[in-house]
């Protein structure tokens, strides 16, 4: 039966184990199922991750002919609040262009009519009707901008805007923009689809509108967490793509007018955006990655200045100049990656640098099939060396795969200029050794118990759970404690041997073993030996134990119960099993592991273990079922004994005083203790005449009392005290 159980618990461990290894393939296919739908939780931490990455190595600001002027605080309070007359922002773009800029880009919306101009104010204010009159001879403000942008190379802004289906706006629709300097030329299918979709535009005025050289969308479109990390270059107005601000600003500075869109098909997005000599990797949504510098003074220069005078000419001939605002009242303040605030128009600007300077961040199409790669390979590898490999090696290894992972993204971000999401990677990674170790441990612990119950059949299960929790206890060497030993044999086993079958016999063997054995593990005995079908057992090692006496004596009389009830039930069968003689006897012994460093064993050694099995074998002798010594009784108050003699054991030269324990069914026949012990007193006070005359009676009432019987024959024969020497072992 516990070879089909040991049997049952492997097989079950084996399906575990092959059970278990579809929990790290599940991480590693979760792993791929985000790194594919991409839900919000891992985008946040994958641009966590490049924001990281972006501020342990931020762009170095290079010199190129980019420049923002800036309509600052300064500006604001030396010419006033915004919004400005138009004939101001017209003086703004006629010094730009007396300066020689290659373009201008407005991140201004100029949706309104200027509420300045000499007709807007002659209809709002009440004037007499000369006034009036005069007022509507003045030059409209915005007839007056509209004329400086005509001769300068301006790029207008205009807000892309999502109005739902049937909702009244004052956006425009696709193809509703009254004039459209730019044309696309798509290189492959176009890929329109996977632009960012807006449904109407808010434009400019429509005189202003028809007279710039350029006409870019100004939206961004931020993350959730509203951080910048990405300038658009084209959207999407319905069907139809559109040019940003940024793209504009390059074309026009070309003196172009196509752009060249690449796309790697349909499902893939945009690839590439061109126009004039500069070509730009875009992601598929056509959007440039921005590389940002830290804040660079000499980028600004304040828009008071320019119409002061004060800005060299060196500051603007040839550059791409943005117009826009980092007052805070115009709420045009933006995140970027590097943690700090910045006016939505430095975007545009940075974008422009690292376009110029070809120092663009790029996501390639590739890169999500190398993630997927790096999931595979690398999660099952660690799936399996997390089940398979001991807890170092595994641990060890998917540490160092994480580092070539994490440092192979950062390398390809410092050096080429690649945004590769390990993060994701190293989430299954990390999700899959956990997953891993947990089946490892799980099945490791059910094989350790497995191990255990086994182990338990040849050791003690108190000395297997001992060498479980201290380790360290399987050194060589011993150590002096008391302890108690029992001591039993089976009469006659030989012989029943001779007269059974082999099989049946080593079946009978083991039938009465096993229950015995148990019996000794109940009362956390230690199994010493078993030498054929005697059993020898310690109590109080390895773990002390402060009633080790009283827990022997206790379990040799279960182990007699048993014994008789066993005999009993084979006497039924035609079996006649002989009797269990037990000794016992407790004393210091020097308990250790002893043997070499390549096997040794652990038992106890000195005189009480020897003692203990000459009292077994002196119940031979002495006709009783279980002796212990005097040591032993001290330990067990209230315990049912009567006194044998004192015992000289073969091969000893010292008597001590042995007792007989008494038992409800094994002491059937015997005589009254109180009667038995006052014979016995008789005999041990030099009355051995009287003593003689009272253990003949009790010999004709109990004759079947074997100390009685014994002692009538030693007094007969001329014995005087209850002193006795065993002449065998």
């Amino acid at each position: 039966m516990a070879s089909v159980r040991g049997a049952t618990g492997w097989r079950a461990t084996w399906v575990l184990k092959r059970i278990g290894v579809l929990l790290p393939i599940v991480a590693v296919a979760l792993g791929l199922a985000l790194l594919v739908l991409d839900p919000q939780p891992t985008q946040t931490l994958r641009n966590n991750l490049f924001d990281q990455y972006q501020r342990w190595h931020p762009r170095d600001y290079v010199e190129v002919p980019v420049r923002i002027v800036d309509i600052d605080e300064e500006t604001l309070r030396r010419l006033g609040q915004w919004p400005w007359p138009r004939t101001r922002l017209a003086a703004l773009i006629e010094h730009l262009r007396a300066n020689g800029v290659a373009a201008i880009g407005l991140d201004i919306l100029l949706a309104e009519a200027d509420r300045t101009s000499p007709a807007s104010m002659s209809a709002q204010w009440a004037l007499s009707p000369a006034l009036r009159d005069a007022l509507r001879q003045l030059p409209d403000h915005d007839r007056v901008l509209a004329t400086s942008l005509a001769g300068a190379p301006a790029v207008l802004g205009f807000m892309l805007q999502d109005v739902p289906a049937g909702t009244s706006g004052d956006g425009k629709a696709a193809g509703a923009l009254a004039w459209q300097p730019f044309r696309y030329v798509h290189a492959g299918e176009p890929a329109t689809g996977s632009l960012h979709r807006f449904t109407s535009a808010l434009g400019a005025r429509p005189q202003l509108e028809k007279v710039a050289a350029g006409y870019g969308a100004i939206n961004f479109v931020a993350d959730s967490d509203g951080i910048v990390r990405r300038v658009p270059l084209v959207l999407a107005l319905q069907d139809k793509p559109v040019p940003s601000l940024t793209a504009e600003l390059l074309r026009v500075a070309q003196g172009e007018r196509n752009y060249f869109l690449r796309s790697d098909g349909p499902q893939l997005g945009l690839a590439e955006v061109r126009t004039g000599q500069l070509s730009v990797p875009t992601t598929a949504a056509g959007e440039v990655w921005v590389h940002y510098s830290d804040a660079e003074p000499t980028r600004y220069l304040p828009a008071w200045k320019l119409l002061a005078g004060e800005v060299p000419a060196s500051l603007l001939e040839g550059h791409i100049v943005l117009v826009g605002s980092s007052a805070q009242g115009l709420m045009d303040l933006r995140f970027n990656p590097l943690r700090r605030i910045m006016p939505g128009v430095e975007a545009h600007a940075q974008a422009l640098e690292q376009i110029l300077t070809g120092q663009t961040l790029q996501r390639p199409n590739w890169a999500l099939a190398l993630e997927v790669i790096a999931i595979v390979l690398g999660g099952l590898a660690i799936a399996w060396l997390s089940i398979s490999a001991r807890a170092f090696v595994a641990a060890s290894t998917t540490a160092v795969l994480l580092a070539l992972l994490l440092a192979g993204g950062w390398y390809a971000f410092r050096v080429h200029g690649l945004l590769i999401n390990t993060v994701t990677p190293a989430l299954v990674f990390a999700c899959t050794f956990v997953a891993g170790s947990l089946i490892h441990h799980f099945i490791s612990e059910r094989e350790q118990r497995w191990i255990k119950a086994v182990f338990s059949r040849y050791v003690s299960p108190n000395r297997v759970e001992f060498l479980v929790q201290h380790p360290d206890a399987t050194a060589l060497g011993g150590k002096r404690q008391e302890c108690s030993f029992v001591f039993t044999d089976l009469e006659n086993f030989t012989g029943l041997m001779e007269s059974v079958e082999p099989e049946e016999a080593v079946s009978l063997l083991n039938d009465y073993l096993d229950g015995m054995i148990a019996i000794a593990f109940r009362h956390e005995g230690t199994l010493d030996r078993i030498m054929g079908d005697a059993v020898a057992l310690m109590f109080s090692a390895p773990l002390p134990q402060a009633d080790h006496k009283a827990r022997a004596l206790a379990c040799a009389l279960e182990m007699d119960a048993f014994a008789n009830s066993h005999a009993a039930q084979l006497a039924g069968q035609g079996l006649k099993l002989g009797k269990t003689r037990i000794g016992i006897h407790s004393g210091e012994v020097i308990v250790g592991n002893f043997g070499g460093s390549t096997m040794f064993d652990y038992r106890a050694l000195g005189d009480a273990v020897n003692v203990a099995a000459r009292l077994e074998s002196a119940n031979k002798q002495l006709g009783t079922t279980i002796c212990l010594s005097e040591a032993t009784l001290a330990g067990c108050p209230g315990a049912r004994v009567r006194p044998v003699g004192h015992l000289v054991l073969k091969g000893k030269s010292r008597a001590i005083k042995v007792f007989e324990a008494l038992t409800d069914r094994g002491t059937t026949g015997y005589a009254p203790p109180d009667v038995y012990d006052e014979a016995y007193r008789l005999m041990t006070e030099d009355a051995s005449w009287v003593a003689l005359a009272r253990f003949r009676e009790l010999a004709r009432q109990w004759p079947e009392d074997p100390l009685v019987a014994l002692h009538a024959r030693r007094l007969a024969g001329g014995e005087q005290s209850d002193l006795m020497t065993m002449t065998t072992k």
